[in-house]
């Protein structure tokens, strides 16, 4: 049996003036979020900062990843304005640094990238300054997106790893570790962007499963590492199978140090997103 979140995962319902705006930006122009869609529950934090991760390319996932709450199904037509869109959402926010993600859309030739370099084009022809991150599917590990993801150069290249190589194939079954892995190294061996990957943990890795993760990474010239727990959204995904202790969670701190990855978030409530503009 399953047992109760502990209280250190419970984030209270903050409802402000800048809550409301940032929901009320965002409905204006049409766009999705991941904090919304995959029920992140650092969400209000960010709203209340002004900020928040952009979902591209529609609510559904052509991917069936097992813990994640975004829907798998028909994906929707591109909506060919949405860099627009996406912009001018930075733009009225007032942000400096701008995350955009994206559902897989393995229907897509080029797995959507030229949408998400669509969007990094078109914020940077309204504001030139500022910082952008992505945080991309993985391709397939097509060369041609990565290169003109590449071409489009944001700050920060982010791909999730999202768990050890042992519980991979139950977690993310359409998914390829080590396409992953070849992922970031190529995006480090051929620019000079900053490269971003995370974990989530609680699904029945060891120890030692982290460590080898986290030294696979650091092998592909990852910059950045995120780890957070890992909390079921439904009955219908992925049971969780431990709950890290905030004491643990130093010693994940003192591991990723150890093993060379400089620039990290590590906590019980980090996400891929969570304070990102801090790592940089």
């Amino acid at each position: 049996m399953q047992t109760r979140l502990p209280d250190y995962l419970k984030r209270p319902i903050i409802d402000t003036d800048k809550t409301r705006t940032v929901r009320k930006i965002l409905k204006t122009k049409c766009l999705n979020t991941v904090c919304e869609n995959a029920r992140c529950p650092n969400k209000n934090e960010c709203y209340t900062k002004n900020t928040a991760t952009f979902l591209i390319m529609g609510n559904n996932c052509t991917r069936n990843c097992r813990y994640c709450n975004i829907t798998c199904s028909r994906p929707e037509p591109l909506d060919l304005n949405e860099h627009l869109h996406i912009a001018e959402a930075v733009k009225d926010l007032g942000l400096k640094y701008a995350v955009i993600t994206s559902v897989t859309r393995d229907d897509l030739p080029d797995g959507g990238a030229e949408h998400f370099a669509n969007c990094i084009y078109e914020i940077r022809k309204i504001l030139p300054d500022i910082k952008i991150e992505i945080l991309t599917p993985d391709f397939r590990g097509n060369k041609n997106s990565l290169d003109t993801i590449i071409n489009a150069h944001p700050d920060v290249f982010n791909h999730n790893i999202e768990t050890v190589r042992k519980v991979f194939n139950t977690a993310r079954p359409q998914g390829n570790y080590d396409c992953s892995l070849d992922v970031l190294k190529y995006v480090k061996d051929n620019s000079d962007i900053l490269t971003k990957s995370g974990l989530m943990i609680g699904l029945g890795e060891t120890f030692e499963d982290i460590e080898e993760t986290l030294t696979d990474l650091k092998n592909a010239g990852c910059d950045i590492l995120t780890i957070g727990q890992y909390i079921q959204p439904s009955k219908a995904h992925l049971e969780v199978s431990k709950y890290y202790t905030p004491d643990e969670y130093e010693k994940l701190k003192s591991l990723a140090e150890q093993i060379g990855i400089k620039h990290y978030q590590i906590g019980p409530l980090v996400r891929s997103s969570y304070r990102a503009s801090e790592l940089v």
